[in-house]
C-alpha cells in the first residue's frame, strides 16, 4: 500500500508548529517537525514556504499531500482570521499554492479535542479523579496567547469535537477580589471577556492589578526578568517557585479564576467524560494547579458543588496535542479523498 503523506500545523499567536508525516495502514509516522515564532513572520505562507524548502532539501515534498491547519481563531466557510495575529487564511488558496490534494482548516481547540485520543496516560496530570463516564461529554480548554475551548460528544462510535469561541464570553467574578479586578479591567478595556484574564497578556493584567491595589512591590529580580523575557512567563515562574510574593499572589488569583471558568464550562455539557486543561500556560504552572485552589474554585458552584466533584479534571502536559489532532483530521481528509 502506498503511504499517504500529511501536512499538519498548529498555528497560534505565539508559535506555529508544523510537521510532515505519512500514514500507512492507519499508523502515523512524523518525518519532519519544526516550530516557528509566529510574530516573526508576516504571513503563514512565509512559514510554510520555509518549511517546504527544508522538506525539498531532505528529499520530501508538500505537493500531493493532504493538509490540516489548526488555527487560533474562528473558522467559517473554509477561511479563518487569527484572533491575535493579522493573518487571513483560506484553505482553497493554500491547496492551490502548495499542490495539496486537500486542505482543511479547523479551530486550534477543535484540534486539541481530536488530539486527546492520541495522548498516553503519563501525558495527563490528574487534578480531580472524579467518576469518569465512558463516552461521556468532555471539555477541552486552555489559556495561552488566547483562551480556547472545545466541547466533545460521543456519537456513532467516536468523539465529535465542537469548536467554540467561549473564551470571549463575559468575565464573571467569583469573589470580592475578582469584583475589583473586573472593575479595573472594565475601566481599561470596556468589555472584559475571560480571555482578557485567562491568557498570557491576562496574567500580566492580573499582576498589574495586584500591584496597583497595594498588595506589595515586585522584587528587582522579577522586574528585570519581565524586561528581558516574556513577562507572563516570568510572573509564572517566580510565582510557582515562590521567589516573589507579588507574583505568587497574582498567580493565585489567576488560578482561582481559571478553576471557576473550567467549572462553568463543565456545567455547559455536564462533562462526565472529563475536563482537559490544555494550552501553553497550564503545564508551566502545574504545581500551582495542584495546590487545591483550582479545584476549590472549580467545584464552588453552590447547589452543584457535589456534581462538580464527580467530574474528572486533567492537565494536558504534552504541548503537541493540537498537532496530533491536526494530523488526525488530515488523515480523515485523506481517507475521504481516497474514497
Amino acid at each position: 500500500m502506498t503511504p499517504q503523506y500529511l501536512l499538519a500545523a498548529d498555528v497560534g499567536g505565539t508559535k506555529t508548529e508544523i510537521a510532515y508525516g505519512s500514514i500507512e495502514g492507519g499508523k502515523l509516522s512524523i518525518l519532519v517537525r519544526r516550530i516557528y515564532a509566529s510574530q516573526e513572520h508576516a504571513t503563514l505562507e512565509s512559514i510554510i514556504d520555509d518549511f517546504a524548502a527544508g522538506l525539498e532539501a531532505g528529499g520530501h515534498g508538500v505537493p500531493g499531500s493532504v493538509g490540516c491547519l489548526a488555527v487560533a481563531g474562528p473558522v467559517e466557510s473554509h477561511s479563518a482570521s487569527l484572533t491575535n495575529l493579522p493573518w487571513q487564511i483560506e484553505s482553497g488558496a493554500l491547496a492551490t499554492r502548495y499542490g495539496l490534494c486537500a486542505a482543511r482548516l479547523i479551530n486550534d481547540f477543535e484540534a486539541v479535542g481530536y488530539g486527546l485520543a492520541h495522548l498516553a496516560p503519563e501525558e495527563l496530570l490528574n487534578l480531580q479523579p472524579g467518576e469518569r463516564m465512558v463516552h461521556g461529554p468532555c471539555v477541552a480548554l486552555g489559556a495561552g496567547t488566547g483562551l480556547g475551548v472545545a466541547l466533545l460528544t460521543y456519537r456513532a462510535g467516536r468523539y465529535r469535537v465542537h469548536p467554540s469561541e467561549a473564551g470571549h464570553m463575559d468575565f464573571a467574578p467569583a469573589d470580592a477580589m475578582q469584583d475589583d479586578l473586573l472593575a479595573c479591567l472594565r475601566r481599561e478595556l470596556g468589555h472584559v471577556s475571560y480571555e482578557r484574564v485567562l491568557s498570557g497578556s491576562g496574567l500580566v493584567r492580573v499582576f498589574r492589578f495586584v500591584l496597583e491595589s497595594g498588595y506589595g512591590l515586585p522584587s528587582t529580580a522579577l522586574e528585570e526578568a519581565m524586561q528581558s523575557e516574556d513577562p507572563a512567563g516570568a510572573i509564572s515562574r517566580y510565582g510557582v517557585e515562590g521567589k516573589d510574593p507579588l507574583a505568587a499572589r497574582a498567580l493565585d488569583l489567576f488560578v482561582r479564576a481559571y478553576g471557576a471558568y473550567a467549572g462553568n464550562m463543565a456545567l455547559t455539557v455536564l462533562a462526565h467524560g472529563g475536563v482537559y486543561v490544555a494550552g501553553g500556560i497550564a503545564p508551566k504552572i502545574a504545581a500551582k494547579l495542584q495546590d487545591g485552589r483550582f479545584i476549590a474554585a472549580f467545584v464552588d458552584k453552590g447547589r452543584f458543588k457535589d456534581l462538580l466533584a464527580t467530574i474528572p479534571v486533567d492537565v494536558v502536559m504534552n504541548p503537541a496535542v493540537g498537532l496530533y489532532g491536526a494530523f488526525e483530521v488530515a488523515s480523515q481528509a485523506a481517507a475521504d479523498a481516497a474514497s
